[in-house]
């Protein structure tokens, strides 16, 4: 069986890193995996805009990375395990960064997780969600 993108997009918060999310995303990735240096991390704080003109992005990409919108990068193309560099620059944990992304605190997040995550229930397609609403 094959699979495709089209296939998850009832999913709610689920951005598939495929092959064509991954062509989109690779300069706004490479740019997440530069901060592994140092240097990179000091010049990139020194000045975001000139550091992140160095990189093959979209200026949505890069407006999406200053306003530090980790959902909108994912939707761009970047993939989280390289999104989380960006966080780590910041000095925000992994779990303070999906905390965010969550619009929950990282307190909740935590809390929530270690009960077991989200309820699948209402959950697990994006059309429940209408229904519950009336829509």
């Amino acid at each position: 069986m094959t699979t495709h993108s089209a296939d998850f997009a009832d999913i709610p918060g689920t951005v598939l890193f495929d092959a064509q999310q991954s062509r989109k995303g690779y300069g706004l990735n490479q740019f997440c995996m530069s901060l592994m240096k140092p240097a990179n991390r000091e010049r990139f704080k020194a000045d975001e805009a000139a550091y992140l003109a160095e990189w093959p992005m979209s200026d949505e990409q890069r407006q999406a990375v200053r306003d530090r919108d980790m959902n909108r990068c994912l939707a761009l193309g970047g993939n989280v395990y390289f999104l989380v560099k960006i966080a780590a620059t910041d000095g925000i944990s992994v779990q303070q960064m999906v905390g965010r992304m969550t619009g929950m605190s990282e307190a909740d997040y935590r809390d929530m997780m270690l009960r077991g995550g989200r309820p699948i229930e209402g959950n697990r397609y994006q059309h429940e969600w209408s229904q519950r609403s009336g829509a």
